[in-house]
Formats: C-alpha cells, sequence, structure tokens
C-alpha cells in the first residue's frame, strides 16, 4: 500500500496511487493471528526507456494491526505505510523523498474450507515530494484466497479514485484500476510459485491523454526462520502502454510479527495479510 510515483515525473512508474504489484505473495483475502505486524516491501525496478533506461527505488513499510474484533469468523484490521522513494529517470540525477502515506481499515471473513474475502477502504494522503503523486484520493479493494493445504492462491482488485482531477502543480490526475495475482506453494519452510499484475489508468475524459497501462509476471520464493518470513521475487513486463518500454523489476520483502496471539498462530505461515501500498 503505496504512493507511486508519476509518470509525468519519470516513465519508469505508474500513475495510480498503489505501486502495481505491491500486494502480490500476501493472502490478502485471509485473516492472520490477532495481532502486530511489521511489513517491509522493497522494490527496483529498470526501464527500457530510450536514450537510457530509467531506474526507481520504492520502499513501502508498513505496519497492520489485525485485531480480534468482531469476531465470529470476521475480522477488522487497520494498516499504515509510509513509502519512500527515489527515482532516476533516463540515467539523471536521482531523486528522493517520503510517497504518500497510506492508512485505511480492512474488513476479512473467513468463508471456511481454506478461502477468504477482505474489503479495504483507505485513502492516500498529499506530498511535498514533487515527482511523487501529490492529489489525494481513495482507494477500494476486494481480495479473495485460498489457503488451505499451503496454498496461496489470491486475487486482489485495486480500484483508485482520485479527489483531484489535477495535482496542485497542474499534472492530471486519474482514477486507475490494479490486480495483483499469486499462486504460491508452501513446502516446509518453503514458500515457491508464479505471480503477476496488471495495471491500467481509467478514462480521463481528456482527447490529449496518453492511458498507460502494463501486464507483468514473475516468480517468488520465500523462507519462513520462524517467525519471520523473507519474500523474494522477480517481475517482467510482457505488455506495456506508453511507459517508453518495459520494465524488470527486483522485489524483496520481509514480514515480521510484532505481537500476536500465540493461541492462533501456526508455524510456517505467511502471517501477514497487507493489503497496503
Amino acid at each position: 500500500m503505496c504512493a507511486c510515483l508519476a509518470a509525468a515525473a519519470s516513465p519508469a512508474f505508474a500513475r495510480s496511487a498503489a505501486l502495481p504489484g505491491v500486494t502480490v505473495g500476501l493472502p490478502t483475502g485471509a485473516q492472520p493471528p490477532t495481532g502486530l505486524y511489521f511489513n517491509l516491501t522493497t522494490s527496483f525496478g529498470m526501464r527500457e526507456t530510450l536514450p537510457r533506461d530509467s531506474q526507481a527505488n520504492a520502499n513501502q513499510p508498513t505496519f497492520v494491526w489485525a485485531t480480534p474484533w468482531p469476531g465470529d469468523k470476521t475480522q477488522l484490521r487497520f494498516v499504515f505505510t509510509q513509502p519512500i522513494s527515489a527515482v532516476s529517470p533516463q540515467a539523471r540525477e536521482w531523486e528522493g523523498g517520503f510517497g504518500q502515506q497510506f492508512i485505511a481499515a480492512q474488513l476479512a471473513r473467513d468463508l471456511g474450507g481454506g478461502v477468504g474475502v477482505s474489503y479495504m477502504l483507505g485513502g492516500y494522503q498529499t506530498t511535498g515530494t514533487r515527482f511523487a503523486i501529490q492529489s489525494p484520493s481513495l482507494a477500494h479493494r476486494f481480495a479473495i484466497s485460498y489457503t488451505a493445504d499451503g496454498w496461496n492462491l489470491t486475487a486482489n482488485l485495486h480500484y483508485g479514485m482520485m479527489l483531484e482531477s489535477r495535482s496542485p502543480s497542474g499534472v492530471l490526475s486519474n482514477d486507475y484500476m490494479n490486480l495483483d495475482l499469486t499462486a504460491t506453494k508452501r513446502f516446509g519452510q518453503w514458500q515457491v510459485g508464479a505471480i503477476a499484475f496488471g495495471s491500467t489508468d481509467l478514462p480521463t475524459g481528456v482527447a490529449s491523454y496518453r492511458p498507460q497501462g502494463q501486464v507483468a509476471v514473475g516468480a517468488l520464493v520465500g523462507y519462513t526462520f520462524n517467525p519471520v518470513t523473507v519474500q523474494a521475487f522477480v517481475t517482467r513486463d510482457v505488455a506495456q502502454r506508453n511507459y517508453g518500454g518495459e520494465e524488470t523489476r527486483f522485489w524483496m520483502r520481509v514480514l515480521v510479527p510484532l505481537y500476536r496471539d500465540q493461541r492462533e498462530a501456526l508455524p510456517n505461515r505467511t502471517l501477514v495479510s497487507r493489503d497496503e501500498n
């Protein structure tokens, strides 16, 4: 759950406030044990723009509070993310700064048989970082997960609504839709599988606007050290629209339970179900 950088400033980034692919590998429709969790997702991307490649680093430290309420197979969660990012458009000098804070509440429901669903409502705040999106927005997220028998089969749909049609600097702000997909299997403490994501700008009504979109696929490997889980994955665009070139992105994630109800915790399990960033 984090703010992504504006494409007007760098073709290495999507316009969506949520970084496309940021929730792959997470069972966002499932319920973690009651507790407080820390999730750090970092990525380094290289986009094949001309005349030189563009590079970007995005870091999304996130706190998730999974509450015991309201019970009866339903869980309320609260999420906070403060992104820190840097960009180098076409090999120019690096710029860095804080991205848009994300604050959200999420309801997750256990449907039985290893199936869970969730809905998140949150908001991205304005930021003074010039290369980041400066318009506030609402984020709706709908997830479904199957987590029985060591599987993590998850689809997480992001729908973002910009609250201002243009940023204070005059950059056009558009609604967006992202879809993050995960299909992994756990073997003991190891986790391996395939991931994919897609993103698209939604119509703006401005005839001169060139909407952007991408589809990327990749592979993930994870290991649980109990209680900490580490994931590494790589994604590559197989299709892109108006970005100037395909992107290869390398990701690393660390999931740390700061506190959890030991009566609910299970070994070798991806405990943090995070819809952020």
